[in-house]
């Protein structure tokens, strides 16, 4: 038979396809991307510590350098590339990087400019104080052990862990299908939580956060996310927190004042933050802003300067966190890897108890090791003692007897063990006094072996002894310990007015919008413009024609009843015809526009069908957020709107396409936000032709086919009630029947 008969497996593509990515995306989902809850680390990081731990770089010792170790980590334990380690070892030592940092960087590891590290063999390291806790007790037989991927060596499963890392320091990384995001916190105020958490296990996450109220960037900050979304974020392990720059306003000479910024956003390289800057005043989407300068050391200074004093400082800097990296939103999705090697989503309670179980089971785990030496110790000790009761006979059997192992064991019942270490005895330790030392050992280790079964019995003892812990790390990690203290602050965002916001990031400058009767919009630069000089596609004329501001906004009002809402410097420029003004609104070719006008919070509308239905409303809830713009007129299948005029007086004149007019009150007629309205004038055939509000001691004013404005003072000779039929127009009205031309 030949020896590649039977070795050939006949599988479907996709089965084969499948499995083998299945392999892949769990190897990547527990080997690399997230971390284990108990410490916290990824398999890369755990091996960088521990093989800093086997060379001895302890915090008291000298460096090493970086080549060294990343020789050692992917010689003996982690079997990728020298510069992916190199990387994940630079991270470790970034203080700006990582809140706890867990290697003691010598030399250039880069810095928050975004500048690499210098090449592995020029810097130097050794662990931190940090993570030397994390290594604690790994001697003692607290965590397993397994074989390496080259067989030679025994690598941990997961540090002892002596403070919760997984949240102190945080982590980020992608899967197959699963991500993590984990922002880094404060070790005292999540140690004090653990200690909390041990005396009422089923604390809520809003006592928890009493402790731990949110993140602790190592950049620091100001944290303005709502402590109530806080909350729902660290309930249910996934949300985010808006993180700003930390700025203060600074006084110069002759009233001018800058923004100088201390503090930035965790992962934002000040290089870039202030390369977007400059693009941002080059490009003039913010024309409050006149220069940005880093005047950074050991410290950030970056500079900002106003283009006007005369500016609002918090308007000024709402208009840069709107549109750069100032504010930043740092997202929680809490999914590691459980004890089991499980992915899942957990709250920050689940974490914090995940971690107490672990120091739980390494405190079992420590106590079961020491009985053990200690069952060892004293079997050792009792053979001592025999020893030295019968020293001659001892010596006796050591210097005359061919086997005298045996014999020992034969004479006085000993134990292998008992007799070995007999036999290994110095002669030195013959003396008297020693035989009193091993007495009072013996007697401490007997002691100290019922404190340690009591222990493992009384879990009362266990949480006691772990609280205990938890306070000497919060010596080490503590506000009093260095970069111990909270760094990022909270504050509450004290509203701004948005339109002030939103003027702040456009340039203020003078247009003419042109709205054609086929549809065609465009933004002229300047005002007074000559309709005469416009030109137009074939066949097509002005419809409207409205001097604005770039800052201001366009209402459109269509004959749908709805409104649509349009920034001004959004528009296309007046080279050519402009655009379709269907391609920028949401509006059916079946519709046409009646008003454009420039919008104006403070103002109300008249708005009607021609039904003769209509109410006035505040013009600040026409506003529209989409293309789709707001439905304001509800109008029926076969009606249309056909007035939207601004308020201008106190009594309203309406005429129908009968010809008949009427006026009465403005106060008779309905304030609405939306709906129908109410009858304005009755007809017995046709609908609305027009309406108009008019001051009653100026007169009722309409403009004749020429242009000119008619002023009608025996106006009342048509004063009635709202919803009357009304009288014929008088003589000298226009027969279009409309107050003023339709065309603006």
């Amino acid at each position: 038979m030949k020896a590649t008969e039977g070795l050939i497996l006949d599988e479907s593509i996709d089965d084969a396809l499948s499995s083998r990515y299945l392999a892949y995306s769990l190897s990547t989902i527990t080997q690399r991307a997230l971390p284990d809850v108990r410490d916290g680390l990824k398999p890369v990081h755990r091996r960088i510590l521990f093989a800093m731990r086997e060379l001895k770089l302890d915090p008291e010792s000298g460096f090493k350098k970086c080549a060294r170790v990343v020789g050692d980590v992917i010689g003996r334990f982690h079997p990728h590339g020298d510069q992916a380690v190199y990387d994940a070892l630079v991270r470790l030592a970034q203080d700006f990087a990582q809140r706890y940092r867990l290697v003691d960087g010598q030399g250039n590891f880069g810095n928050v400019d975004g500048d690499s590290a210098a090449a592995m063999r020029y810097t130097e390291s050794r662990l931190t104080i940090a993570a030397r806790l994390l290594l604690e007790g790994i001697d003692e037989d607290t965590v397993d052990f397994r074989t390496t991927y080259s067989g030679e060596d025994d690598e941990p499963v997961v540090l002892p862990a002596g403070y919760p890392n997984l949240l102190a320091n945080g982590a980020n990384g992608i899967a197959v299908g699963m991500a993590t995001s984990i922002p880094p916190h404060n070790a005292a105020e999540l140690l004090d939580a653990a200690a909390h958490l041990i005396k009422f296990p089923g604390a809520s996450i809003a006592t928890l956060m009493k402790f731990v109220p949110g993140p602790d960037f190592p950049t620091g900050g100001i944290i303005v996310e709502p402590e109530q979304t806080r909350a729902e974020a660290y309930a249910s392990g996934r949300g985010g927190f808006r993180l700003r720059s930390r700025w203060e306003r600074e006084e110069l000479a002759r009233g001018q004042w800058q923004i100088v910024i201390t503090e930035i956003p965790y992962q934002v390289q000040k290089a870039k933050l202030i390369e977007k800057l400059a693009l941002l005043i080059e490009t003039k989407k913010l024309p409050l802003l006149g220069d940005v300068r880093d005047e950074s050391a050991e410290d950030i200074r970056l500079v900002l300067e106003p283009r006007s004093r005369t500016v609002d400082a918090d308007v000024f800097m709402e208009s840069l966190f709107a549109l750069s990296d100032l504010e930043v939103r740092i997202s929680l999705n809490l999914n590691v890897l459980g004890s089991d090697g499980t992915p899942g989503v957990l709250s920050l309670r689940e974490a914090l108890q995940a971690w107490l179980d672990h120091r739980r089971e390494v405190l079992q785990r420590r106590t079961r090791a020491r009985l053990g030496k200690i069952a060892n110790r004293l079997e050792v000790l009792s053979g001592y003692i025999i020893a030295f009761l019968n020293l001659d006979e001892v010596i006796r059997i050591i210097r005359e007897e061919d086997h005298p192992k045996a014999d020992l064991i034969s004479a006085f019942s000993l134990t292998e063990t008992q007799a070995e270490a007999i036999l290994n005895m110095r002669l030195r330790s013959l003396r008297k006094l020693e035989e009193m030392e091993l007495r009072r050992e013996d007697e401490t280790l007997h002691g100290e072996q019922t404190e340690l079964n009591a222990l493992l019995a009384d879990s009362n003892m266990q949480w006691a002894k772990i609280t205990t812990e938890i306070k000497q790390a919060k010596v080490l990690l503590g506000p009093k310990s260095e970069g111990g203290a909270r760094r990022s602050s909270f504050a509450n965002i004290i509203p701004q007015d948005r339109n002030a916001v939103l003027e702040a990031m456009v340039v203020k400058e003078p247009l003419t919008i042109v709205l054609s009767e086929k549809g065609w919009i465009r933004a002229l630069k300047g005002h007074g413009t000559d309709i005469t000089d416009i030109k137009f596609k074939e066949g097509d004329e002005a419809a409207f024609v409205v001097p604005v501001q770039s800052t201001d906004k366009l209402v459109l009002f269509a004959s749908n009843g709805k409104a649509y809402t349009l920034p001004c410097d959004k528009l296309p420029g007046g080279r050519g015809h402009g655009d379709p003004i269907r391609l920028l609104i949401d509006l059916d070719e079946s519709h046409t526009p009646i008003a454009l006008f420039v919008h104006e919070p403070t103002a109300k509308l008249l708005v009607a069908a021609t039904t003769g239905h209509g109410f006035v409303l505040e013009e600040k809830a026409i506003i529209a957020l989409t293309k789709g713009g707001k439905q304001v007129l509800n109008i029926g299948p076969a009606a249309e709107a056909i007035v939207c005029t601004r308020i201008t007086g106190d009594y309203l004149a309406v005429v129908g396409e009968n010809h008949k007019m009427l006026c009465y009150p403005l106060a008779e007629v309905n304030k609405m936000a939306r709906g129908k309205g109410v009858k304005l004038q009755s007809y017995k055939d046709g609908g609305l032709a027009d309406a108009m509000t008019f001051i009653a001691q100026d007169g009722l004013v309409w403009t004749d086919p020429g242009g000119r404005s008619i002023t009608c003072k025996d106006w009342r000779d048509w004063l009635g009630k709202r919803a009357q039929a009304g009288r014929l127009a008088p003589r000298g009205f226009p027969r279009s029947g409309l107050f003023r031309p339709r065309k603006h």
